[in-house]
């Protein structure tokens, strides 16, 4: 019995270890993904990825939004030094046009607010984060803060991993 008692409670540090510290899963609750990560599905989240090192250009990563939303996934898109612009929907980096097979836009005849933007230089300890349905997502070209400021760099400590598909 002791023995049993011992297996399960060792099951039970096992099982937190692995929760808090390595994976944890995520489901896709928004079409901001679209069609990379459908609604409704479920992936894991690696936790230990990032501790010794930031995202780099095209992860998806998993974040707590600057409203304090947990479970946030978007695609790293710019990183530390990087200038970002935005120019009729199109992403630049550096003065580079990038092209992003993976993106969607659902209403590709609109110019919207965040599709003509110069966001400037990423600083230190920041990504710049996007949705692949760039029509329909909340992210870095839309973020503000109580002032009405423009707020567009992720701060690293609030991302939480990467996503594993």
């Amino acid at each position: 019995m002791r023995r049993i008692l011992f297996l399960l409670a060792l099951g039970a540090v096992g099982a937190a270890v692995f929760r808090v510290f390595l994976f944890e899963n995520v489901v896709i609750a928004s079409a901001s993904m679209e069609p990379t990560l459908p609604v409704g599905r479920t992936y894991w989240v690696n936790k230990s990825v990032y501790r010794w090192g930031a995202p780099r250009r095209g992860e998806l990563i998993v974040f707590q939004g600057p409203d304090g939303q947990k479970g946030m996934v978007k695609r790293a898109v710019a990183v530390a030094g990087d200038a970002v612009r935005f120019k009729d929907k199109e992403l630049y980096l550096n003065g580079v046009r990038q092209l992003e097979s993976y993106v969607r836009y659902t209403r590709a005849g609109e110019i919207l607010v965040g599709d003509n933007l110069d966001l400037g230089v990423v600083p230190p300890g920041h990504v710049v984060v996007l949705g692949d349905n760039r029509d329909e997502s909340g992210d870095s070209r839309d973020w503000k803060d109580a002032k009405g400021q423009r707020t567009p760099f992720l701060p690293l400590v609030r991302v939480k991993g990467r996503l594993v598909r």
